[in-house]
């Protein structure tokens, strides 16, 4: 990592055989929020809104804070490390190898599953838009063979029952026909595959496959589109905003709004990938950090004015829908708008596929560097300069199952995977430069937590109690076994819902003494808290599928990993 020269030692050039260093400032920013404003802004505000209602405008300002602490700690990684991997490096410097394998497969799971997902929803899009100028694709390749197939069965299921079609849902229909129409292959089986969000991906990778300087010129562009979009949605929807939507504020209460939390978060994931670039920056250590903070104000402040247009204009029980922004203008007589809000999706949809397929083959580039994969994924195009096989195999790793997979928005287990990342960047920091002593051209400003941390942990347990009263009793009655006595379940099926929550009042605990034992710097340690804090918001079950996750990625590495690590070759 250190053999690595910053970008300032060595003219601005990238090394022989290198990645070619072309972005600037501007470019990482246009990165970044070309990550950050995607499915979140056009897809899963719907439900926030719905769950959390006009208050979730706020909870997208203390999301934003708390990817601010992150922010900083991965800036001053950036600016001390100017190395391609992202929080995969930086655990490498701070907690060692092996942490650093698990947050890297951890980021695996990020970037690869959330652009399967990213990559259905943008067939969902680009199949609505060309159905709604008369094009139709046949319904057997816009769909993905699991979801088709699964369809089928339960409208068969009714049909035998004797319930008419009728009975069915608009989307089983879709998928039983899409079945019954698809051509049928030796065995039985049927040919359905998404087409779409299969050749999106080859493109976005063909892409990425060719150049840095490609790549940005066409994120550039995108993130200029969107955000004439996104202004002209609030200029316009301000005028038929009506205030009265706005109350209650907060009709679920804080349980109600922190419901959405892992959706809100899912959006602010892009601000990581930026870090994946160093290598490729003309300055790492004086852009990577203003990037990621510019990205961050821009994109929260955008959010919260969304939000707040959006429950303006329709009562926010109606926001449950899978393109609210579309549906709102339609909702208000703008049926030709909602149209130009759809085709801006799309655009929206293809940039955060580009940002996370640069992403991916940067950190596995790291890893192969490192020892932890085969050296093959090191290998970089001599023409193009990018991480040639990685880029190829991240392509396959994305293409192939969004071709025949339905995957719902796995947002809460990405997003788990991201808090992770946080979590670790935040504690990495405390590790490596507690007291914010570093000569790093930035460091993350070093206020003591001695007593700030224990205070502000008092001041938010009294506020959960006084505003979220609801929440302790449950976790309580959970807890002493009332809530399984009641509802005559097992103890455990009940109590494993609040192992979580449990967990991270042990550490929070545990932190606040280390803390005021060692004068730790205070926002690391505010940002580890609100991450530990958002993942115990994500459910149990989400919890589990990623220490699955992570079981799969330790048989790997102490299969391979471990015996061609570099490291551990220096060491013998």
């Amino acid at each position: 990592m250190l053999a690595n020269p910053p970008a300032d030692a060595d003219g601005h050039g990238g090394a022989p055989g290198g990645l070619a260093r072309h972005l600037t400032v501007r470019d990482l920013t246009g990165l970044g929020i070309a990550a950050i404003i995607g499915a979140g802004i056009f897809s899963t505000i719907g439900q926030a809104s719905l769950n959390g209602g006009p208050a979730v405008s706020l909870l997208f300002v203390f999301t934003a804070v708390a990817c601010a602490f992150s922010a900083l700690c991965y800036a001053q990684f950036a600016a001390t490390i100017p190395v391609s991997g992202s929080a995969y490096t930086y655990a490498y410097t701070s907690f060692g190898e092996l942490a650093a394998w698990i947050i890297g497969w951890a980021l695996i799971m990020e970037y690869a599953v959330g652009n399967i997902v990213v990559a259905i929803s943008w067939s969902d899009y680009f199949t609505g838009l060309l159905d709604g100028i008369g094009l139709h694709i046949p319904r057997w390749l816009t769909m993905g063979t699991q979801s088709a197939h699964a369809g089928y069965e339960a409208v068969m299921g009714l049909m035998q029952a004797g319930k008419p079609l009728a009975a069915a849902t608009p989307a089983q229909l879709d998928a039983y026909y899409a079945w019954a129409q698809a051509p049928e292959l030796p065995g039985g089986f049927r040919l359905v595959v998404d087409l779409p969000a299969f050749l999106i991906t080859v493109a976005i990778t063909a892409l990425v496959y060719v150049g840095i300087k490609e790549s940005k010129n066409v994120s550039n562009l995108l993130v200029a589109l969107k955000l004439a979009v996104v202004a002209i949605v609030i200029a316009v929807g301000v005028f038929y905003v009506q205030p009265a939507n706005w109350h209650p504020f907060a009709p679920n209460g804080i349980g109600g709004v922190l419901k959405s939390v892992s959706a809100v978060f899912f959006a602010y994931i892009g601000f990581d990938a930026i870090s994946t670039t160093a290598e490729e920056c003309k300055n790492p250590q004086r852009d990577l950090p203003k990037a990621m903070m510019y990205a961050l104000i821009i994109c929260t402040v955008l959010y919260v004015f969304i939000t707040m247009v959006l429950t303006g204009m329709v009562n926010y029980k109606e926001l449950g829908v899978g393109d609210p922004l579309s549906f709102v203008f339609a909702k208000v007589g703008l049926t030709w708008f909602s149209k130009i809000v759809a085709v801006s999706a799309v655009f929206a949809m293809t940039s955060v596929l580009l940002v996370f397929q640069l992403g991916q083959p940067r950190i596995w580039l790291t890893m192969s560097r490192d020892g932890l994969l085969p050296p093959v994924f090191a290998k970089v195009h001599p023409t193009f300069h990018t991480p040639s096989f990685s880029t190829i195999v991240t392509g396959i790793f994305v293409g192939v199952p969004a071709l025949f997979l339905n995957m719902d928005l796995v947002v809460d287990l990405t997003s788990i995977g991201t808090l992770f990342a946080f979590a670790l960047v935040c504690g990495g920091i405390l590790i490596i430069d507690p007291y914010g002593k570093s000569d790093a051209r930035f460091t993350v400003p070093y206020i003591s937590g001695r007593w700030l941390v224990p205070l502000l942990l008092l001041a938010a347990g009294w506020l959960l109690w006084r505003y979220d009263h609801d929440t302790i009793v449950k976790l309580i009655e959970d807890v002493n076994g009332s809530t399984a006595a009641r509802s005559g379940e097992g103890y455990y099926s009940v109590f494993r819902h609040q192992i979580p929550y449990l967990v991270f009042i042990l550490a929070s605990l545990a932190i606040a003494v280390v803390t005021f034992q060692k004068k730790l710097s205070l926002l690391p340690v505010l940002g580890l808290l609100t991450n530990l804090y958002l993942m115990t918001q994500l459910g149990i079950n989400n919890w589990t599928m990623f220490l699955i996750w992570l079981l799969i990625g330790l048989a790997i590495y102490f299969g391979y990993g471990y015996k061609h690590s570099k490291l551990n070759k220096s060491a013998a």
